[in-house]
């Protein structure tokens, strides 16, 4: 049995034009600020990135930031967090942030979202990790995405070998950690859920 201590949440490096987006960002990093987690983030200050870090230290939360150099400066690497971490490459960037998380989040976010979402769904696919992870869908932002995973299911490309869920669906960010925590726990994603709790997930 695992304690969620520390979260990892993938985001975009730029606020995107709903504003319940940044608002869902907020609402989640108040809570791991409130609940004395540490969020383990992108590193930068800005987007949705931004808006999540700060509203996780202004409750309290530990940050820790992960960025490549070459990012320092497009997504404007905050320079003001207790823990940042400057590395080499992506790579090495996904990697540390897999090691410091008990856990997944994924916020709405680009190209460079899914490709953190599409790697440690993977992973847990093959059996690398067995860390839950939680896809936030805000206002739907997301349901293109799981109609395309729909259609891989139905069309025989996914792997149904393993016994767990690869993620749960969560449509309101203060069900995220008690989503999370339960998992962490060994409980069944439907057992209680939470409200703003989908029942709906891949496995």
């Amino acid at each position: 049995m695992t304690e969620l201590t520390s979260l990892c949440v993938f985001c975009g490096a730029k606020p995107g034009n709903n504003p319940a987006l940044a608002d869902a960002a907020r609402t989640l990093g108040t809570a791991i600020g409130q609940s004395g987690r540490t969020l383990v983030f992108g590193g930068g200050r800005v987007g949705l990135m931004g808006e999540l870090a700060r509203a996780t230290r202004d409750a309290g939360g530990h940050v820790a930031g992960f960025i490549p150099e070459h990012l320092e400066r497009a997504e404007r690497a905050d320079k003001t967090l207790p823990e940042l971490h400057v590395v080499s490459d992506m790579h090495t960037r996904k990697l540390g942030m897999f090691e410091r998380a008990d856990a997944f989040c994924i916020l709405p976010g680009g190209l460079g979202t899914l490709d953190e979402t599409f790697e440690i769904l993977t992973w847990r696919q093959l059996g690398l990790h067995d860390k839950p992870i939680a896809l936030l869908n805000v206002e739907g932002f997301w349901d293109p995405l799981l109609e395309v995973i729909d259609r891989i299911i139905v069309e025989g490309f996914y792997h149904t070998a393993h016994q767990h869920r690869l993620f749960t669906v969560v449509t309101d960010p203060e069900a995220v950690l008690p989503t999370l925590a339960a998992e962490l726990a060994g409980q069944s994603p439907d057992a209680a859920p939470a409200p703003g709790h989908d029942a709906r997930a891949l496995g």
